[in-house]
């Protein structure tokens, strides 16, 4: 992997708000017609065959996780290419009322609301299901992003989707970096310790991808990234 991290992404500038208004891409190099055409024959041929590797294991998973009588899927909004916002499928990994759990959690628990304000995750979130603990752990819960990706609405390489609240709170000026491209199945961030990385350094390796990545860099993601998913490094 060739790619570096751009020397003048700091966490002073990344703090600073999210450029969310004006074009959705920045003054970047315009992608090659051809390498955007083969990015997106590998996103749509990889995405079905693995749909079809994996339907038995997804047939599995969907059984275990409908025991409890909610929903299979989740999909939580997003920001896309161009700042398109789109549904993110995952399969369900909290108990149905998570939302209301995670806000009497951040409102009795200081130390709580401090790292989901720092990092948007809890490290020990009593929202997440023992199915769904797992699920995550192996990264199992993101298959259904498959669908995603032979819609158009992301790549099997990119930088990871995030909420627009994540964009303005995170992103600064690199805003205009993530919405230049679509979000990915995994990616960069993906392979470098994930949730055991700073949101800053998470930040920098996006703009690292979107400015200077190359078909066979994508490549290489891709096939680290299952050397990356059993080492569990940073998954919860």
């Amino acid at each position: 992997m060739q790619l570096t991290l751009a020397p003048t992404m700091t966490s002073t500038s990344i703090a600073s708000p999210a450029n969310d208004v004006g074009p959705a891409c920045p003054v970047l190099p315009q992608r090659q017609v051809l390498r955007e055409a083969a990015k997106r024959a590998l996103d749509v041929l990889g995405a079905a065959a693995m749909l079809v590797l994996f339907s038995p294991l997804m047939a599995l998973i969907a059984a275990l996780i409908a025991r409890d009588g909610g929903p299979v899927f989740y999909a939580h909004r997003r920001v896309g290419r161009d700042g398109a916002s789109f549904g993110c499928l995952k399969f369900r990994t909290m108990v149905p009322d998570a939302e209301l759990r995670l806000a009497e959690l951040l409102e009795r628990d200081p130390q709580a609301r401090a790292e989901w304000e720092t990092t948007r995750k809890l490290r020990r979130d009593p929202r997440v299901t023992p199915v769904g603990r797992f699920l995550r752990a192996s990264s199992l819960d993101e298959l259904p992003q498959l669908v995603n990706v032979l819609k158009g609405e992301m790549s099997l390489v990119g930088p990871r989707p995030v909420q627009q609240s994540e964009l303005n709170s995170f992103y600064g000026t690199a805003a205009s970096h993530y919405r230049a491209v679509r979000p990915g199945l995994t990616g960069l961030w993906q392979i470098s310790g994930r949730n055991d990385t700073s949101y800053a350094y998470r930040v920098a390796l996006d703009v690292a991808y979107v400015s200077h990545a190359t078909l066979l860099d994508d490549l290489k993601i891709l096939l680290r990234t299952p050397f990356a998913v059993l080492r569990r490094r940073g998954a919860y």
